[in-house]
């Protein structure tokens, strides 16, 4: 397991060890290993670079830098249909699902009036008889308002 610093570390790369330093690092196998690749290292010859290599390395980040952006900015926009499929046919299942249950709940709303409508025309009072029914011109008359009679009154004066 790991449990040197990243001071401790980098100390190892950026510098030569003293001789107190390497005896401590005989104590820590991993740190030895580390140093001795890092002399090694250090006795390889540098490799040239070309005059423009920082330029070339500032605009390969730039190029990089731009394409996550058009990335990002296409990601947010852009019709997924693996995404999207997905939920158009659970919102379609929904609202199939809801249709359903509201013509359902339509139909049990309109029976229940139904049995409402039989059931007060069942308790009604019975049909009128024809004795009723053949005096109905005068029933009819006494329930109109009461009008003057010009007639008479033109005769009392």
């Amino acid at each position: 397991m790991d449990h040197h610093t990243p001071e401790q570390r980098e100390g190892l790369w950026r510098r030569k060890l003293s001789a107190a330093e390497r005896a401590e690092l005989r104590v820590e196998p991993e740190l030895e290993l580390e140093a001795r690749l890092t002399e090694t290292l250090a006795q390889l010859p540098d490799s040239p670079v070309p005059s423009n290599f920082t330029t070339r390395v500032l605009a390969a980040v730039d190029l990089e830098e731009a394409r996550l952006a058009r990335a990002a900015e296409h990601r947010g926009w852009s019709w997924n249909w693996h995404s999207l499929l997905p939920r158009f046919a659970v919102a379609c299942a929904v609202l199939l699902f809801a249709g359903f249950g509201l013509q359902h709940h339509e139909l049990a709303r309109h029976r229940a009036e139904m049995a409402k409508s039989l059931s007060l025309v069942a308790t009604a009072s019975a049909v009128p008889s024809v004795d009723a029914l053949e005096n109905l011109d005068a029933i009819q008359r006494m329930s109109q308002p009461a009008r003057a009679d010009t007639e008479l009154l033109a005769a009392l004066q």
